[in-house]
This record gives C-alpha cells, structure tokens and sequence, in this order.
C-alpha cells in the first residue's frame, strides 16, 4: 500500500454553483452524511455569510454526528482595506465553528491588479495576515492558491511568492488551483517539480493539494497526474459538479486512486457505496444521471455487442477493467432477463430479508423492478418504497388500509389571495369506513393532512411523522404539460428518515403515491420495532 491520499469534497460549495444544481439545507445535509458513510475525509460546506442556506447548513451539522469526515468552511483572504481581525469574512469563517477553515487567495498578478486592484506586495501581505490571524483559532487550516497555473505560466516567481507567504501565514496544506480550467496534463510536471524546490527551502514543510476543473475535458487526468507527482490531497465533486464545465470528477478519481494506483484513502474501506452516493447526490440536485459516466454510469458495465456478451459470460475480464461490485454498481448483461438481480439480492441482504439467487421471486422482483424504471421510477433516493415493494413481492408486507377514493378542490376567488385547497379522502381499515376531508397549504398538503386524518386514530404512531422534503421532476419535458413527473417525498420521525417516490402524468397521483408509500413505510417501521 502507497501512500494516504486525502479526498477533500466540494460538491456542497463549488458543485452548487454548476447551471440547475439547487439543493435545500436539508438535502446538504444529508449529501454530507452520505460522503461521511463513503469515507471522505473534508467536506466543503460552503461560504459562511454568502446565503441563508450556508448560514443555515453551518448551524445545523453541528448537530449532526460526523464518524469521519471534518466539516470545512471556505472564504478569502481578508479584504484590503480591513485589518484581519475587524474582518467580516475572517469572523464569518470562524462563526461557523468548523474544524477546518479554506481561505483562497490570489496567485495571478492578473488577478491582484485587476479585480483587487490593489500592489502586488499588498496581496502577499493580506494572505500572511489572514491565515496567521485564523491559524490558532482552527484545528485545520488550507490554503487555495487560486488562479495557481494560469499565475505560474504569466509570472512564476510571484505565484510561487504568494505560496511562501501563505506557509508563513500558517498553512498546513497548499492547494494548487487550475481555476480556469485550462491546464492540460503535460504542462504539470515541470510546473509541480519547480513549486516542490521552492517549498524546500520555506520555513515549514506543508502537505500539497490539487483543485482542477474541467473546462479543458482534463481535470480527472491532472488530479491523477498530480497524485503521481506526490501530491497528497485532491478536491473535487460527486459527478464533476461545478461552475461551467464541472471540476474534478471524484466518482473518477477515488476507483484510479484505489485500484489503479494502489494508494491509500479512507474511502478505500467504502469505495462500494460510490454508486449509490453518486445517484443520490443527482436525485437531490434534481438532475438526471449520466449513464455513460465511468464506474458509477448505468452503461459503465453494460454489455450487448453478441461477441462482447459472450465473453463476459466466459470471463467478466475480456470487457471490465475493474468488478463493478467493487464501486456498488452492477453488470448489466442487456440481453439478457438476469440484469439488475443483484442489485436486488444486495439489497434483500440489507434489510433481513430471506431471498436467494435460486428463488423464483428473484426474476418476479427484479421484473417489476425493470418496468417500473421504464415508467420513470428510480429507487436510489427513494429506498423505502423500494423496501416496500420487495416486502409486498416477499408477502410479508401488511394491509394497513384500503383506499377507495380521494378528491382535491382548489378555489380561487381573489386575485390578491391565495387559492383554498380542501381535500376529502374514503377509505377502510380493518372493517371501519373513515371519510375525512381536511385543509391545506396546497394540494399535496391537502391530501397528507387528510391521511393523517383518517389514519391516526388508529395508528397514533403517524403523530410523529413529518414530511420534510417534497421535490418535482418532469421525465419527458418534450410533452409539455402532459409530461411524466417523478415525486420523491422525504419524511421523519423520532430515530430516522425515509424516502418515497411516485410516478404520472398527474402530480397530484403522483405524489399521492409516495405519501401511500411514506405512510406505509413508518407503519411498517413501526411494527417491526414492537
């Protein structure tokens, strides 16, 4: 085993900021508990100050129990005309109360003249200032060396001036920036080997990082290429996410890190739930997956070619360079009636449940499965309505009620207000008829209040459910109006939370589908625990 390489993700900072990434506080948090469970060392919160959702997401992971990864907060270097300590962003950074402070500065002489507008010397005395001021209030302190290479080709000396001054400042890691996205991976070595000389003769020694986008389709390969250089850490996204053209792709760079190049990282011990974490992140975002992305793609180890099937029938080595279990994703033979089956073995395994390869109800699952993915469903976000329908094709998932009838009124009488929406629902449980009707703030709302309604007096467990997260997709946008939606609902109770998803042309059915799921599932949970 080589070398630790340490894995520092920005997806909740830099990956927000690509086109159509838009995720709630809640969804970040639960994006960061997912990258503590895959064994990522640094999570980039975001920017304390910048927005209400950092502000918020810095106040609640606190409380939430991280096993391994430590919480970043990321800002700049103080700005000119404030001493470091009256500094709003330095104060802001240290609000947040993070293990772990990233300020950036500038390395391009470019940038200093003309978006700080301020002396060359000036810039080298605001990085030593900032990082000396946060350095003994933080247990972790990193320095973006931002604009590095681009800095580095017009005025190397400069560049590696302004490094020297954030080691002086107190810097334990260095990183090295291609902001711009244009670096490609033959100018590295040289580049590299130079700033390594430098950085002997400072006054301490620090660890060196590499923070690469992909506006030149190459950050992937400069992260690997810096990593073979002896660079120690790398920063990246879950699927590439980033302004323009994404940064580094991590669902990339950790299986080379790991099996490639044999290194060590703490997400070695996880490197399977790479799949399952980069199609949660996606479902979050509310954007699709990329099937062709490598490892963790839907196509990445799908076969049909006839000669390339047959192969991997005779020997999976002929067409793989890794086993796709290894990163949590499945072989995909498309011709064939077994595809996904062991995605459904791995998950009965999860939850205790009793189904072998050679059971019948295997092909009637994974079946079901297949077609409900080809009407729009996905499961990655939604495991509880997966759980769900494993239970009910196992028979061991019980009736709490039957439905009969719902109905949703909308009335609008006043342009100045807010439409009333009432919504009536019929059902039985057991041999009881209920027929409630109940408010709400929306349809949707409507319909959960009538459920909990009808439902608690018999389950008074439903009290302490609430529904936290509800989000829309269009599948098909091509049919406008008449487009499938896909609904993915998130609710809670006391110990944990749980996802459901619905699919139709109607988002009133479909949401009224993962409310169904949502209930049954805490029911279900609930008879389980007694």
């Amino acid at each position: 085993m080589g070398r630790t390489i340490e894995i520092y993700d920005t997806t909740l900072r830099d990956g927000t900021q690509a086109e159509n990434f838009n995720i709630s506080v809640e969804d970040k948090i639960r994006i960061a508990q997912a990258l503590d469970r895959l064994g990522i060392d640094f999570i980039e919160g975001g920017w304390p100050g910048a927005n209400p959702v950092s502000v918020d997401y810095f106040q609640k992971i606190k409380g939430v129990s991280l096993k391994h990864a430590k919480v970043a907060a990321f800002g700049s270097t103080r700005h000119f005309r404030h001493k470091a300590d009256k500094d709003p962003n330095l104060l802001a950074l240290l609000d947040a109360r993070t293990p772990v402070i990233t300020i950036f500065g500038k390395s391009w002489d470019v940038h200093v003249r003309d978006a700080l507008h301020i002396g060359l010397e000036d810039n080298l005395q605001i990085i030593e200032d900032s990082l000396a001021f946060l350095r003994p209030r933080v247990e972790h302190l990193f320095y973006d060396a931002e604009h590095f290479f681009d800095g580095f080709k017009d005025n190397p000396d400069y560049a590696l001036a302004t490094l020297g001054k954030a080691i002086d400042g107190g810097a334990e890691t260095i990183i090295l920036c291609d902001t711009n996205g244009g670096t490609l991976p033959q100018e590295l070595p040289p580049i590299i080997d130079r700033v390594k000389q430098h950085l002997d003769g400072c006054s301490r020694k620090v660890r060196l990082g590499i923070h690469s986008h992909n506006d030149s389709e190459t950050a992937v390969a400069n992260s690997l290429l810096a990593v073979s250089l002896g660079i120690d850490q790398i920063q990246g996204t879950i699927n590439g996410f980033g302004e323009r053209c994404g940064n580094a792709n991590l669902t990339s760079i950790i299986p080379a890190i790991v099996f490639k190049m044999g290194l060590a990282c703490e997400v070695r011990k996880h490197i399977d739930r790479l799949y399952t974490t980069s199609r949660l992140v996606n479902e979050l975002a509310n954007l699709p997956n990329n099937r062709y992305q490598p490892y963790v793609g839907e196509s990445a180890f799908a076969h049909k070619g006839g000669i390339h099937v047959s192969a991997v029938k005779r020997n999976p080595l002929t067409y793989e360079h890794i086993e796709p279990d290894k990163v949590g994703n499945i072989r995909r033979i498309l011709i064939s009636d077994q595809a996904g089956s062991a995605n459904v073995l791995h998950k009965a395994k999860k939850w205790g449940l009793k189904l072998s390869p050679a059971d019948p109800l295997l092909a009637t699952i994974t079946s079901e499965l297949k077609e409900l993915e080809n009407q729009g469903y996905q499961y990655e976000g939604a495991e509880a309505s997966f759980e769900l329908l494993m239970r009910r094709a196992l028979g061991l998932q019980r009736n709490y009620f039957k439905f009969e009838s719902w109905r949703v009124i909308i009335h609008k009488v006043d342009v100045e207000r807010a439409p009333i929406t009432e919504a009536t629902i019929r059902l039985f449980v057991g041999g009881d008829e209920v027929h409630t009707a109940s408010m709400g703030d929306g349809p949707v709302n409507a319909l959960d209040c009538a459920m909990r309604k009808a439902l608690t007096r018999f389950y008074p467990c439903l009290e302490e459910m609430v529904l936290t997260d509800y989000k829309v997709r269009v599948l098909s946008g091509e049919h406008g109006t008449e487009a499938k939606v896909r609904v993915l609902i998130e609710s809670r109770d006391h110990t944990c939370s749980w996802s459901t998803v619905g699919v139709s042309v109607n988002i009133l059915e479909a949401s009224w589908q993962a409310l169904v799921d949502s209930i049954n599932y805490k029911l279900m949970k609930e008879d389980n625990r007694k």
